[in-house]
């Protein structure tokens, strides 16, 4: 399977925390600050550790901050850490290396569509750094798009349906499925979004009236609203959503979702 990080020169560009531009940057502390109340949070209420799955754990980045704050990573019972990219895992088994390789940290190379296979329960499900966007429908022409005039609907994303509704089975009663990070639905978020991509070298092959922005190199970045958001995980009660800004200027949010 062909994926965004197969170019090695890309990959390392957008992991590169020194070169990446300042939303990006504050957005993801921001994520950080708040992943780390519904952890406490969320060992509190079930007064004992926890057991997490990260769906695309990238460079391990998260782990990194994560670790090292004993007051944190103590109620971390399980970390299990997923991607479908040999880069991104490999990445992060070099990270537990340079950290000691914790005992309750396991990684492993899959995709997050088969999730459901692994049988098994958490209490909290995160997907960061803006992962939730990039599950584009299956067989998106980025060779091609922007040559054709067909223009892809996104009233359905059956694979991003698909995903998290399994993600959510996958939960404990009153676990958590955290959407870390999600683009805003909006103009100036997507005029955000093009200027990090020819930031790093890429073609944008999308259009401004479309709901997200890929480029000619694979990559795919989806914004969402509230009500596409819901639309799409329509089998999981609204009562359960619960939407957390990340900044005063409408570009990120966080999303939890909590298991009935």
């Amino acid at each position: 399977m062909t994926t965004m990080y197969d170019d090695v020169g890309i990959y390392e560009r957008t992991f590169d925390w020194d070169g990446l531009p300042e939303y990006l940057r504050q957005a993801q502390w921001a994520e950080f600050t708040k992943l780390k109340e519904v952890i406490d949070q969320l060992a509190k209420n079930k007064g004992a550790k926890i057991s997490i799955l990260d769906i695309g754990v990238g460079d391990g980045r998260l782990l990194k901050h994560l670790v090292p704050i004993e007051e944190i990573w103590s109620k971390v019972e399980t970390y299990h850490a997923i991607d479908n990219t040999q880069q991104c895992t490999g990445a992060t088994n070099s990270l537990l290396d340079k950290i000691g390789n914790p005992s309750n940290i396991t990684v492993q190379l899959i995709d997050a569509e088969n999730i459901d296979s692994t049988s098994k329960k958490y209490d909290l499900i995160i997907t960061t750094w803006f992962t939730t966007g990039n599950f584009y429908p299956k067989d998106f022409p980025f060779e091609t798009y922007n040559e054709s005039n067909e223009k892809v609907n996104l009233d359905t994303n059956i694979r991003f349906s698909t995903i998290f509704e399994n993600a959510y089975k996958a939960l404990l009663t009153n676990g958590v499925l955290l959407f870390g990070s999600m683009y805003k639905e909006n103009d100036e978020t997507r005029k955000k979004q093009e200027s990090f991509y020819k930031y790093f070298g890429m073609d944008v092959i999308t259009q401004a009236d479309e709901v997200f922005t890929a480029t000619k190199q694979g990559f795919w970045s989806q914004r969402f609203s509230k009500e596409r958001l819901e639309k799409y995980l329509e089998s999981i009660p609204k009562n359960n959503f619960e939407y957390v800004d990340l900044d005063t200027y409408d570009f990120a949010m966080m999303v939890k979702i909590t298991k009935t």
